[in-house]
């Protein structure tokens, strides 16, 4: 993982691999606070748009809270990664949360009246794809979303 200060290429650079990133925090109502401050940090030493971080501290807040309301996981890990799009056009920015307890991440309907609920849905409102999947019997499931890579400057 990189450090706080480290100069780091510039999304999509030629030549140079895809990045790939992540973070392991406790499975705690505060630990979505972390997650944002950590994930706008290293997404923005990768050079990633303003407008990219945005989505992407907004879905990862979202999806540290479901697994910490929805399972009964003692940490939380997230992986974020940059995809290229074949033939050089825009990649994506991937975002993968896993939680390692037993539950489920609960996308079910919710009714209008309802305060609480719709986190997935909100992931699904702003991401060009995402999905669950699950890593079998006592093995938890994790969570993904991806949304469009835009760099600094319109790179």
């Amino acid at each position: 993982m990189a450090s706080d200060d480290t100069e780091l290429p510039v999304p999509g650079s030629v030549g140079l691999p895809p990045w790939r990133d992540g973070f392991v925090l406790p499975a705690r109502a505060e630990s979505a606070g972390e997650a944002r401050r950590r994930l706008r940090g290293l997404l923005g030493r990768r050079g990633v748009g303003e407008g990219t971080r945005d989505t992407a501290v907004l879905v990862v807040s979202e999806l540290f809270t479901n697994v910490v309301v929805h399972t009964d996981s003692e940490s939380v890990a997230c992986e974020v990664r940059e995809e290229r799009a074949a033939g050089g056009g825009e990649g994506s920015v991937h975002i993968e949360v896993c939680g390692h307890g037993p539950g489920s991440p609960d996308p079910c309907t919710r009714l209008p009246e309802e305060e609480h609920g719709r986190g997935l849905l909100l992931v699904e409102a702003v991401s060009t794809a995402w999905g669950i999947r699950d890593g079998g019997p006592g093995r938890g499931w994790s969570v993904w979303a991806r949304l469009p890579l835009a760099v600094e400057g319109g790179r």
